[in-house]
């Protein structure tokens, strides 16, 4: 049984995940938040303890990493005996991070695909890039690496998991659709760090149709869905981390992912993209000074982190699978739906950190008690469905199903 929970990161999902390991440290054991910035490790801490969040009198500690020296971050997770990581820091820490955690033999958690500072929207698959390079490392030393174990990637593939298993004999076709219903009243903001956010649109987007990797310029391709709760809403395609291993996991011809935007969302971004201020390659000032446009743009948005306050609103999250079951076409909807205040009285943080916040620490509980502990490097559609959406329900991310039988549990037949 592992125990001791290493959290990598200490923005709004880093919160989460440190308020949802405190509420389950019985089995969790010492809870350690490392970054940068101490500061904002320990303000996380004070409000694990305003909320109560500690399920058995707590060991928190608060500590400053630089996690993309893989020394240090080995030293650290030697030194407060952690043996399950839950990197969610920068997707730029994820090779450091996997690194040490390698070496240490500590159980690996991201949520997010690794990327290079200077490279966007690689050519796909993006995991054959980066982490899958390590698949046969991991089996080797027995290091249990969890790729992509948020929400979307996480749940989602969990979801097109359970579809496989126990809703259909063919898949046709996965739409994974993420909507944010919700109004956190800025001019303009980005619910998580800006610098991911912009870098997933700037470039080509990636989809796997007809069994191919197909590419389209970012809101190229337009649908529109009547969603439960969120009503109608407008969705684009989007490349995504999650269609890259579901392509490579399961036998279905079509993954996409599609993501819904506002007409002033696009708007802001087509201006900014325009202008070259979404850029990631540095230019010069006037001055001489060099500078990173995207990061300037970064430095004056607000931080996702404090749109929680006042946030409203819900968000739709789920899978729209096509195909045939007992020689019938089929469709199904599996999804979840969170609530911004919901989330922001739990865990003082917004809807969007809530959803990716939760599911880690769910996988986390799993490694803890066996069940996910695979001796391996796995993305989450290859591990057991059940078990982590059982967990999520009760953590907070309840899913439900949508079939000619009407919209119920997903656990009720």
């Amino acid at each position: 049984m592992k125990r001791n929970v290493l959290i990598i990161g200490a923005g709004g999902v880093a919160k989460v995940v440190a308020h949802k390991c405190a509420q389950h440290n019985d089995e969790l054991g010492r809870i350690v938040i490392a970054s940068r910035s101490v500061a904002k490790c320990q303000a996380i801490i004070d409000s694990v303890r305003a909320k109560g969040s500690p399920k058995l009198p707590a060991e928190l500690e608060a500590h400053a990493l630089d996690a993309l020296d893989v020394e240090a971050t080995k030293a650290l997770i030697r030194e407060t005996e952690s043996q399950i990581v839950i990197n969610v820091g920068s997707a730029f820490l994820n090779m450091s991070v996997l690194r040490a955690c390698i070496e240490t033999g500590a159980a690996y958690l991201d949520t997010a695909i690794h990327e290079e500072p200077g490279r966007v929207c690689e050519t796909p698959p993006w995991y054959g890039n980066y982490e899958w390079k390590h698949l046969d490392e991991c089996r080797e030393k027995g290091v249990t690496a969890i790729l992509g174990a948020g929400f979307d990637p996480g749940v989602v593939n969990a979801y097109a998991a359970l579809a496989a298993q126990r809703h259909f004999d063919r898949i046709d076709s996965i739409d994974i659709l993420d909507v944010n219903a919700g109004s956190h009243g800025k001019y303009f903001a980005t619910n998580f760090d800006p610098e991911i956010n912009f870098r997933e649109f700037t470039g080509q987007v990636w989809s796997w149709q007809n069994g191919q990797w197909t590419s389209n310029a970012m809101f190229e391709v337009k649908r529109s869905d009547d969603l439960p709760v969120v009503g109608e809403q407008n969705l684009y395609l989007t490349g995504h981390d999650e269609v890259h291993s579901l392509s490579k996991n399961l036998d279905v011809s079509n993954i996409r992912f599609w993501m819904s935007f506002g007409d002033h969302y696009i708007n802001v971004f087509t201006v900014l993209k325009n202008l070259g201020l979404l850029s990631e390659q540095p230019v010069k000032t006037a001055e001489g000074l060099e500078v990173v446009p995207l990061k300037v743009v970064k430095a004056v948005l607000p931080d996702p982190a404090s749109l929680a306050p006042g946030y409203t609103g819900k968000t739709c999250i789920g899978d729209l699978v096509r195909g045939s079951r007992d020689g019938k076409p089929h469709e199904v909807f599996i999804y979840n739906v969170a609530d911004h205040e919901e989330a922001f009285a739990e865990t003082d943080s917004q809807g969007i950190s809530y959803t990716a916040g939760v599911p880690p620490v769910a996988a986390a509980r799993l490694i803890a008690s066996g069940q996910w502990d695979a001796r391996r490097m796995v993305n989450v559609e290859e591990l057991p469905a059940e078990p982590f959406l059982e967990l999520l329900d009760a953590m907070g991310l309840p899913t439900r199903i949508r079939d000619e039988r009407g919209d119920r549990p997903w656990n009720q037949f």
